[in-house]
């Protein structure tokens, strides 16, 4: 008599990180004051290099904290489609870099946080376009929501829109390009990998445009964008933790406190007013993001296109 084969044993899903909900939000806090200070720092640097070449240097200087990846690099065989994609996200980010640098040269310290919010719309809508993933009524609803919060910050028609905020919805734009480009690149290739590469190839796509009108820099100058460099690697990696100790559901709100202490920091450092409409528009932004984070976990229960923006500076 054949016996029959006992039926295969099905793979419990991994769950999702929630275990140290605490942890989570404390690094969570450590990287938006990492990434504010990232923001102050460029903007008591100024205007004396041209905005390419200041940025330049930020990933030319960064490439030091590099060297604890280089094994990983070295044992990654990237094929030439994976070595194109991350040349089109390192000339997309290129950009991207760019614009940030000149929009906190032009615009108060709270508007480019808040504006920067735009990202993760822009995310959820290039996910659907190019990614596949649906768009249901809830995350429409919140991305209109979240595009009003622009207006509100911007108020065409009420005040200038000057050159700055023009810089800053583009730098929007390509950060969320380049994040779509990272995540098609993350199934291929360990984070390690990604992180080094964006790096590398940033720094190669940012020096043409910083050769163009290069301004000697002063040690003072390079020991800035040094702690640039210090403080986004410390961000990025800070990031990273808050995200293994917690689901997006609840670091993705401690976000907003990035504009909180912006705004601090605008006032009592740059002497920059504060501006309700731009607390209000941030907040509307934030909360739009938080609700497309929350409804998507709780409808899908599968991995989604996070919404926290992993491609700063």
């Amino acid at each position: 008599m054949s016996q029959k084969s006992p039926p295969p044993r099905r793979t419990p899903p991994t769950p999702a990180p929630a275990g140290r909900p605490v942890v989570g939000i404390l690094w969570m806090l450590t990287t938006g004051m990492c990434f504010v200070a990232v923001t102050a720092i460029v903007k008591y640097l100024g205007t004396e290099m041209p905005a390419a070449q200041s940025a330049f240097l930020r990933y030319a200087l960064g490439l030091v904290f590099l060297i604890p990846m280089l094994p990983s690099l070295a044992r990654a065989q990237l094929d030439r489609r994976a070595l194109g994609l991350f040349g089109l996200r390192g000339a997309v980010h290129s950009i991207g870099v760019i614009l940030w640098f000149y929009a906190m040269t032009q615009i108060p310290l709270a508007e480019v946080t808040a504006m920067n919010y735009l990202s993760p719309i822009y995310v959820a809508i290039g996910a659907a376009l190019f990614l596949g993933e649906k768009l249901a009524a809830r995350r429409v609803m919140a991305i209109a929501v979240g595009l009003l919060g622009a207006v509100i910050i911007l108020r065409p028609g009420f005040r200038e829109i000057s050159p700055g905020h023009i810089a800053m919805l583009g730098t929007a734009v390509l950060f969320a390009g380049s994040y779509l480009i990272a995540k098609a690149m993350s199934g291929r290739v360990n984070a390690a990998v990604v992180v080094a590469m964006v790096s590398i190839t940033v720094t190669i796509g940012l020096a043409p445009f910083a050769a163009v009108d290069w301004v000697t820099p002063s040690l003072h100058q390079l020991g800035g964008l040094f702690l640039v460099a210090a403080f986004a690697t410390a961000g990025h990696y800070t990031m990273t933790l808050a995200f293994a100790a917690a689901p997006l559901t609840v670091t993705q709100p401690v976000t907003f406190l990035q504009l909180v202490w912006a705004v601090l920091l605008g006032a009592l450092v740059f002497a920059e007013p504060v501006d309700g409409w731009v607390l209000l528009g941030g907040g509307i932004i934030m909360a739009s993001v938080s609700f497309i984070t929350w409804r998507e976990a709780m409808l899908r229960r599968r991995p989604v296109t996070p919404t926290s923006v992993e491609t700063k500076l």
